[in-house]
């Protein structure tokens, strides 16, 4: 069985270095160090809410709105800290600030949502979608579509900054998959978690706090979200009314390509993690060769149809 999960966890590898290899056949300049960095800097907002989504998906729920998120909590810092000259209210409060409010705006909405979806019983597809379009509209109807530039070094450092030539972003989302992976691994709420989506009477009866884990895990996913939010405003220093409007697609598709079970349950960060640079790679192949980005999410859509046929054919997915 050990030998079964470990293999799950590492089917993608094969095709990650075929991709490679086709990369280098694309275009030499696929393997420079520079655009290497830049395919993980382009998949580091991605993963934090990849990491985000699994949390949720293990315990047997989802969140489409993470994409809202992401782009809300952003939104909203660097309006309420940027100059009128550059789109914001013109307050021009700390940056400081600013970034507190991003993750509050995280904490707000997954507990919202958590309460909702947990305790109310609401539909999660269905609640979830409609909160994805109100923080999307939000966004749209309160800037129009502008976007929000000249925002303060801390405000984006976490997405603009480098530590020892690698972006700090990236360093944040390995670090951020490696503690999800161990607390999954080895703490008890984790291993509970994995119960919850496997059996969820079972994990009632053992005595195992349900709603309020899956409360929990609710808010600590949409708190990731605003930081990958926090990320991609960085790295291309604004903010962008809509942000992250077609994020989800990638994240269910990494996720599923990566062995995490829709059923709840089933999964590893590490194979996560894996559909994460997959879709990175592909990104960069696409447009290293040129194609139009307006491709990348059929790819990325016919990917999880072949995901979840190989998903069938090793058994990730419950008969």
């Amino acid at each position: 069985m050990l030998a079964l999960n470990f293999f799950r966890e590492l089917t993608l590898v094969p095709v990650i270095i075929v991709l490679m290899i086709a990369g280098a056949i694309v275009n030499p300049v696929f393997f420079t160090s520079s655009n290497l960095i830049n395919v993980a800097e382009g998949g580091s907002a991605l993963g934090m809410v990849v990491v985000a989504e699994t949390l949720i998906l293990l315990t047997g729920k989802f969140d489409i709105s993470l994409q809202g998120t992401f782009g809300l909590a952003a939104l909203l810092g660097a309006w309420l800290i940027a100059p009128k000259a550059s789109s914001g209210l013109g307050a021009e409060l700390s940056p400081w600030l600013g970034l507190v409010i991003v993750l509050l705006v995280g904490l707000v909405v997954g507990t919202f949502n958590g309460f909702l979806v947990i305790k109310a019983n609401f539909n999660a597809f269905i609640f979830t979608l409609a909160m994805s379009i109100l923080l999307t509209g939000l966004q749209l109807g309160w800037l129009g579509g502008q976007t929000v530039y000249a925002l303060p070094e801390v405000f984006i450092y976490i997405g603009a900054e480098s530590w020892f030539g690698v972006p700090v972003s990236v360093w944040i989302t390995v670090v951020t998959f490696a503690a999800a992976a161990l607390f999954l691994r080895y703490h008890r709420v984790g291993r509970a978690m994995y119960a919850i989506g496997g059996n969820l009477e079972a994990a009632r009866a053992a005595g195992i706090q349900v709603d309020r884990i899956r409360i929990g895990v609710f808010m600590v996913a949409s708190i990731l979200a605003a930081v990958g939010g926090l990320m991609q405003a960085g790295r291309v220093t604004a903010v962008t009314a809509g942000q992250g409007s077609n994020l989800i697609f990638g994240v269910f598709a990494a996720a599923v390509i990566g062995g995490v079970s829709l059923d709840g349950g089933r999964g590893r960060m590490v194979g996560a993690l894996t559909g994460v640079i997959l879709l990175s790679l592909v990104t960069n192949i696409l447009t290293l060769s040129s194609i139009s980005s307006t491709w990348i999410d059929a790819v990325d859509g016919a990917i999880i149809l072949i995901a979840l046929g190989l998903a069938k054919l090793i058994g990730t997915e419950r008969a």
